[in-house]
C-alpha cells in the first residue's frame, strides 16, 4: 500500500482533495501537526466529498512522532529543491511520499537527511511550485504506475452505449 504524508498542511481544501485522491487510489494519508485547520472543518469535508469517512488517515503530533510510529519507513520527499525527477524513483510497495506546507515546503533540515530520495516535478523556472493537491496526484499516480496499478480498476466501460472497437 502506498502512503501520502502531509507535513503541517495549511489549507483544508487541499487536504480534502488529497484525501479524496487517497480513497480513490487505496492510499493511506498521514497528517503531521500542526495542521492549519480542524479535521472537522467544512472546507475539508467539502473537498473530500462523501469519501472522507472511507479514508485511512493517521494524525501525528510532529515529525519525530511520525518517524517513531513508522520505523524504517522508505520516505520520498517532494521538493522543488530535489536532485532527482519524480519519474526516476522506484517507489517500492509501502513507501511514503511526503509533501510540505503549502507556504514553505519541507524544511531543509529534513531534506538533507533524505537527499537521495528527494524528488522534484519539473516546471517552468518562473514558477515557485505547483498546488499541493496536484503535486500529490502526480506522484501518487507515478508510484502506482511503477507498481502496475495493482488492485485498481484499469478498464472503463460506458453505461448506456458500447465502445465500437471492443
Amino acid at each position: 500500500m502506498l502512503n501520502v504524508v502531509l507535513l503541517e498542511p495549511e489549507i483544508p481544501a487541499n487536504t480534502g482533495n488529497i484525501g479524496r485522491t487517497c480513497v480513490a487510489t487505496g492510499t493511506r494519508l498521514h497528517l503531521i501537526k500542526p495542521l492549519g485547520f480542524s479535521l472537522d472543518e467544512k472546507n475539508l469535508r467539502r473537498a473530500g466529498l462523501d469519501y472522507w469517512p472511507h479514508l485511512d488517515v493517521t494524525v501525528y503530533e510532529n515529525f519525530q512522532d511520525f518517524l517513531e510510529k513508522n520505523p524504517g519507513a522508505k520516505l520520498y520527499c517532494a521538493s522543488t529543491k530535489g536532485h532527482y525527477l519524480y519519474t526516476e524513483a522506484p517507489y517500492e510497495d509501502n513507501c511514503y511520499l511526503m509533501f510540505g506546507r503549502e507556504s514553505a515546503g519541507i524544511p531543509e533540515e529534513i531534506l538533507v537527511e533524505y537527499e537521495d530520495t528527494t524528488v522534484r516535478i519539473p516546471m517552468n523556472p518562473q514558477i515557485r511550485s505547483l498546488n499541493l493537491s496536484n503535486s500529490v496526484a502526480i506522484l501518487v499516480y507515478e508510484a502506482l504506475r511503477h507498481q502496475g496499478f495493482a488492485g485498481m480498476q484499469i478498464e472503463g466501460e460506458l453505461h448506456r452505449l458500447q465502445w465500437k472497437n471492443l
